[in-house]
């Protein structure tokens, strides 16, 4: 865990890396599925990959929220006006609940589906004790797929805001989470 005073930890930074990774390649998962007819095996390898990448961001979240609890946050120098501090930590809270909730939504879907939740290899995650129905899991699908849309646009404006503050406001927010800047 290297760490210096104006970076975050070795850790948090490949942590924050391999979940932006994780985050495109479950969304990819299931942006591609639709060019893949229903019941082909395509399909379902697609989607057994996006519950396993699912899965894995639910336990790197927590892994995460303990290296924040952990660690310390390098200031941004130059300090930022109290306004873009403020929507700055409302976008890191939010992106964390939806890394959270998304997965477990999802769970929720396919278990008021009744549909075992299929991961790659054989393994199965076990379906959570709901009734099974397809009215809480058509209104379970529609809240996880909206999430995810309010995930696109937070990690839009997060993306946006990094670059931002490199090349406008020339702080050094991008380069904290940066690997090999020390």
């Amino acid at each position: 865990m290297q760490h210096d005073k104006q970076h975050y930890t070795n850790a948090s930074i490949a942590l924050h890396w391999l979940m932006a990774a994780l985050l495109v390649a479950t969304a990819a998962t299931m942006e591609l599925k639709g060019i893949y007819p229903k019941g082909s095996a395509a399909r379902d390898t697609l989607k057994a990959v996006h519950y396993m990448l699912g899965a894995s961001i639910f336990i790197l979240v927590w892994l995460r929220l303990l290296a924040r609890s952990v660690g310390s946050t390098p200031p941004i120098q130059p300090a930022l006006p109290a306004w873009q501090a403020r929507f700055g930590v409302f976008v890191h809270i939010a992106l964390y609940v939806l890394m959270i909730g998304l997965p477990v939504l999802g769970l929720l879907t396919l278990s008021a589906d009744g549909k075992p939740v299929a991961l790659l290899w054989g393994w199965q995650l076990p379906l959570l004790p709901l009734e099974a129905s397809r009215d809480n899991a058509y209104w379970l699908k529609e809240l996880h797929e909206t999430g995810a849309t309010v995930g696109y646009v937070l990690v839009g404006l997060h993306a946006a805001a990094a670059l931002f503050h490199h090349y406008f406001q020339r702080d050094n927010t991008l380069l904290r989470m940066l690997p090999g800047r020390r």
